[in-house]
């Protein structure tokens, strides 16, 4: 089986690991010239235990971005509620890490496999053809080349879901919320938590440490009506120059580390911002087309479950096609792979109808009564007996793993 994976993110590498294991031969095309970066995620359930079995928590853990936790502070940046990553409540997770050092190591993991091949600066300029026999591709080098699968794994803004998919096939749900993120140098007062800050009229500012002597930084606003939903929408549709200057009238008042921020802003590299949304998709696959991660069921940042749900699909597509006999259409693998992971997936995008609402209070007594919540959440969590309640056990009994013989010998460590 030949397989070309188009995305190089989470999800691409992974199925790649897996389908090569399998003895599949896999192409993966990326559209920038290098490996892609972001902010950060962790791993969670499934997802530990399958970078496990690929013989990568070693690295995960030399990569870890050295949060201690989650902590709510006040406009002079003083902590009134506090989470660390070894409590069940915790925002923070043990297996925190920056997407770009993730995907890094799954890229050194599969780039040396002689079943796995990376093009890298390239797209897929048409699918010409999508039947019974082969899916047809010319790509932006020019070259056609014919496939026994295909899959988009480019993200939940997928242009190649756009291309293979009809538009009622793919509801966006849109969340409300608004993120800019950047990276800025780390100061000798800066700490190793999460730190969280509510600001009056809807926004957050957040720091977070990370393992390479820097800082990673978030603002974030819900609208708060109409007029301020037309204008943060048109906002986030210019360019960036535009978007930054937008960002500094917004957020100039917003207080603690917020005009730090917006300083660093035009000399970060990284600068880059979204509306957080979520994909649905009616259906996974078409013929010899399949969609997997956020291409397919993006939860959003919000659900804390984008990486893992990519890592754990990526799996289960995987051992769906190895138990394929020669000559089988793939889409009978297709078909299970969604029936496996769907339940699950519509669970972790099951958010609830207060968020992000509630953590972007408008007023000052919102606000006050927030940090109430928060300040008495703690100090109950601090409890191990509540802890152990409140927790959700890093979802390892949400999901258990499907066995797939070819895929979980113990090859790896």
């Amino acid at each position: 089986m030949r397989v070309l994976i188009c995305g190089a993110g989470v999800a691409g590498p992974t199925l790649a690991w897996f389908l090569a294991k399998a003895g599949t031969h896999v192409t993966i095309i990326e559209k920038s010239s290098t490996p892609p970066h972001g902010q950060n995620v962790d791993l969670k359930g499934g997802a530990v235990t399958l970078i496990k079995k690929m013989g990568l928590m070693d690295q995960i853990r030399r990569f870890n971005t050295t949060e201690k936790g989650t902590k709510f502070v006040n406009s002079k940046g003083q902590t009134f509620a506090s989470f660390p990553v070894d409590v069940g409540t915790s925002f923070s997770s043990e297996f925190e890490i920056l997407r770009g050092d993730l995907v890094a190591i799954l890229h050194e993991a599969t780039k040396h496999h002689p079943n796995v091949n990376y093009l890298f600066g390239t797209t897929i300029e048409e699918v010409l053809s999508n039947d019974d026999d082969t899916v047809k591709v010319e790509l932006s080098n020019g070259e056609v080349q014919e496939f026994d699968l295909l899959v988009a794994a480019d993200g939940q803004w997928s242009k190649l879901r756009k291309q293979c998919f009809p538009p009622e096939d793919v509801k966006v749900v849109d969340l409300g919320m608004y993120v800019s993120y950047c990276t800025i140098p780390r100061l000798p007062s800066d700490n190793d938590w999460w730190n969280l800050y509510m600001a009056l009229n809807s926004r957050i500012v957040s720091t977070r440490p990370d393992p390479h002597g820097t800082i990673k930084t978030m603002l974030s606003h819900m609208p708060c009506n109409d007029a301020e939903e037309t204008a943060w929408r048109k906002a986030f549709q210019g360019d960036g120059q535009a978007l930054k200057k937008f960002l500094k009238k917004e957020f100039a008042d917003a207080g603690w580390q917020a005009q730090r921020i917006l300083d660093a802003m035009d000399e970060a590299s990284d600068f880059y911002f979204h509306v957080i949304q979520q994909i649905k998709m009616s259906r996974w696959s078409n013929s010899r087309i399949v969609c997997l991660g956020d291409a397919a069921y993006a939860p959003s940042p919000l659900s804390g479950m984008g990486t893992s749900l990519a890592i754990v699909g990526a799996h289960i597509l995987a051992g769906e096609l190895s138990k394929l006999d020669d000559g089988d259409n793939p889409s009978k693998a297709l078909v299970t792979y969604e029936s496996k992971l769907r339940p699950f997936v519509e669970e972790e995008q099951n958010l609830p109808s207060f968020v992000p609402a509630i953590a972007h209070p408008k007023s000052a007594w919102k606000r006050w009564l927030l940090k109430v919540f928060v300040w008495a959440l703690a100090k109950i969590a601090s409890f191990p007996w509540a802890a152990n309640m409140l927790g959700d056990g890093g979802n390892d009994d949400k999901f258990p793993l499907p066995e797939y013989p070819s895929l979980d010998d113990e090859g790896s460590k």
